[in-house]
């Protein structure tokens, strides 16, 4: 039917009247080395780049072998590069003492080269829930405006519906959770971190989320003087009276001050001190297994060393 889009996407006609080989060659003519002062990061980027052990071995692969996968720039108006994806190839290089990133330059809009930011991104074996959170805020914002532009066929923009579902089936995440993430990013920093840390929970997050910038503060005061973070159904109540205009200070350090059952008869151990007493060879998530099993010994000794006083 004249005017209707295909169903199907049509392959480029330069693909067409071209070998595999001579492609190959175009797409080799793209990768180059380029310095890296002449490279900017992505703006916002939100995937952390960690001098950690990780960088270090890639330090040493690019010192032995080289960047075996080019990292992905586009070019600038101003001639000068954007980094989509490589952005721990680069910190690595410039640790290693190279001046010089190999890289495949390609030909994107901001949109297009937000999504792909995000998606080679995906790849990484940890992700910090802030980092999925303002990820997917800036692919979901690309998506629903290149969703909103309508094509030579089709006048009419899709609906932004879609774009969620896209992203939830491309991700594996549903919808719903998806949306959780995103409301992350309205969290002052300080609660952002503690939800990296774990001590926050996504839910109780999520609804602090709703909260005013100077409520969160609070919230943050009150955690630092409890050592303790809220629960779902203390948060949910500090939403619920923030929305009712009740949420004060007073109000925040009465629901933050009442003790929760998993709170009681706590113990709260200073990691430094207790670190520099394992060895090193003990991982940190064998830290707790490693402390229940001295303090077992330890009271082995005190007993026997009562028993032996007794005598």
């Amino acid at each position: 039917m004249a005017g209707r889009k295909s169903d199907f996407t049509l392959t480029k006609l330069d693909d067409l009247f071209s070998t595999q080989e001579q492609r190959d060659e175009e797409k080799l003519s793209k990768i180059r080395d380029i310095p890296l002062t002449e490279i900017d990061d992505f703006p916002d980027h939100p995937f952390k780049v960690r001098d950690d052990e990780d960088m270090a071995q890639l330090i040493e692969s690019i010192k032995e072998r080289g960047v075996i996968t080019p990292a992905t720039v586009r070019q600038k108006e101003d001639g000068r590069y954007e980094l989509i994806s490589g952005h721990r190839r680069k910190r690595a290089c410039e640790l290693a003492g190279f001046d010089t990133l190999r890289c495949e330059v390609v030909e994107l809009n901001r949109d297009e080269a937000t999504i792909l930011m995000v998606e080679s991104n995906y790849q990484r074996s940890q992700i910090l829930p802030s980092e999925k959170a303002y990820a997917y805020k800036m692919r979901l914002e690309a998506m629903k405006r290149q969703a909103g532009r309508p094509s030579k066929d089709n006048l009419v923009p899709v609906g932004q519906n879609f774009s969620r579902e896209e992203l939830a089936t491309q991700s594996g995440e549903s919808q719903t959770q998806i949306q959780r993430y995103i409301r992350l990013t309205n969290l002052v920093p300080e609660l952002l971190d503690y939800v990296d840390e774990g001590r926050i929970k996504m839910r109780p997050a999520v609804e602090l989320s709703f909260l005013d910038e100077d409520s969160q503060r609070d919230v943050v005061d009150e955690i630092d003087l409890n050592d303790a973070t809220p629960s779902h159904d203390q948060t949910i109540r500090m939403r619920r009276f923030f929305e009712e205009g009740k949420l004060t200070t007073e109000a925040i350090q009465a629901i933050m001050s009442e003790e929760k059952p998993n709170q009681r008869e706590k113990i709260v151990l200073r990691g430094d001190r207790v670190r520099q007493l394992i060895p090193k060879n003990i991982p940190i998530s064998q830290t707790e297994d490693f402390v229940c099993k001295a303090l077992e010994h330890y009271n082995k000794f005190l007993r026997s060393r009562a028993d032996r006083d007794s005598r």
